[in-house]
C-alpha cells in the first residue's frame, strides 16, 4: 500500500513543477514559420498561443480577423501550430501554402518539440503566459470573441 501511495504521488511531481512554472517548452527552442524564417523563443516573449488540431488555428483565425499584419508580434505573442500529425504531403501541398495568405506568423511545429509540452485541450488554442521565459499561468479557449477579447487586454 505505501509503495502505491509513494507511486502515486511521485507522478503528480511534473504537474507541482508545471504549476509553479517550472515545465514547459525547454527554453531558447527555434521554430520554422510558414515562409521557413526561423523565430527564435526568447525572454521578451510573453504570450505564446498553442494549437494541436485545426480548430484551435481556425479559433485564432477568427479572433484576428480585421487585424493588421504584426498585431501578435506588437503584443509580444507567437502562435505555434502543431502540425506533427499531418501527413507531409498534405502539409507541403496545401496546409503551408495557405498558411503564407495569412497575415500573421505561424510557427510550424512538425516534430513536435513545443506543443508536446503543453496540454492543449481538443478543437481549443492553448494560451500560456510567459515571464523571463517560464510559464507563469495558462488558458485554454474555445471562442474566437472570447479569445480576441483577451488578446485586446495585452498592451502592445
Amino acid at each position: 500500500m505505501r509503495s502505491l501511495c509513494a507511486a502515486l504521488l511521485l507522478s503528480l511531481v511534473p504537474l507541482l513543477g508545471l504549476a509553479a512554472g517550472e515545465e514547459g517548452a525547454p527554453a531558447g527552442w527555434t521554430l520554422l514559420d510558414q515562409y521557413e524564417k526561423p523565430y527564435t523563443q526568447n525572454d521578451d516573449l510573453k504570450v505564446l498561443l498553442v494549437a494541436r488540431d485545426m480548430a484551435g488555428g481556425k479559433l485564432l483565425k477568427a479572433a484576428l480577423e480585421g487585424r493588421p499584419q504584426g498585431y501578435l508580434e506588437r503584443r509580444h505573442a507567437v502562435f505555434v501550430a502543431d502540425i506533427s500529425r499531418m501527413p507531409s504531403l498534405v502539409s507541403k501541398m496545401f496546409a503551408v501554402p495557405a498558411m503564407r495568405d495569412y497575415n500573421y506568423r505561424v510557427l510550424l511545429d512538425r516534430e513536435p518539440r513545443v506543443a508536446s509540452h503543453f496540454q492543449v485541450p481538443a478543437d481549443s488554442l492553448l494560451w500560456i503566459s510567459l515571464q523571463q521565459g517560464r510559464v507563469a499561468a495558462t488558458q485554454a479557449y474555445d471562442s474566437a470573441p472570447a479569445l480576441r477579447e483577451a488578446l485586446e487586454q495585452v498592451r502592445p
